[in-house]
C-alpha cells in the first residue's frame, strides 16, 4: 500500500509476483502488466489511505480493511484479500465498500 501511495513502482514490482492477477468489481482477474497500466497511478485522486486491520485467512491469505480520503473530501473503505507467497504478492481481490461518515 505505501509502494502505490507514493507511486514506487519499482518498489511495488518488485512486491508483486510475475503471475499476479488482480481482481475488483470493475477489474476481472487482470495480469500484472494491466494491473500497473489501469490501476496502480490511480493514487493521485487520493489524499490518503490508512490501514485499518490486517487479519490471516488461512493459508496465503490475509484480509486487509483499509479506509482512504480522495482530495474531494470523501472518504470510503474496502476490503482486499492478498495472497502472499514466498513474500511477493500473487493475487489481490478488492471489495469496494461505501462511503465513511
Amino acid at each position: 500500500m505505501e509502494s502505490y501511495i507514493a507511486q514506487d513502482r519499482e518498489r511495488a514490482e518488485r512486491l508483486i509476483a510475475d503471475d499476479y492477477r488482480f481482481t475488483s468489481p470493475q477489474d476481472d482477474h487482470i495480469d500484472r502488466a494491466a494491473f500497473f497500466a489501469r490501476c496502480f497511478p490511480t493514487a493521485e485522486r487520493l489524499r490518503a489511505q490508512e490501514i485499518l486491520a490486517v487479519v490471516p485467512a488461512g493459508g496465503d491469505d490475509v484480509f486487509l480493511l483499509y479506509e482512504y480520503e480522495l482530495k474531494t473530501g470523501e472518504r470510503h473503505r474496502n476490503v482486499e484479500v492478498a495472497t502472499v507467497r514466498d513474500g511477493r504478492i500473487t493475487e489481490t481481490q478488492v471489495f469496494f465498500g461505501g462511503r465513511v461518515g
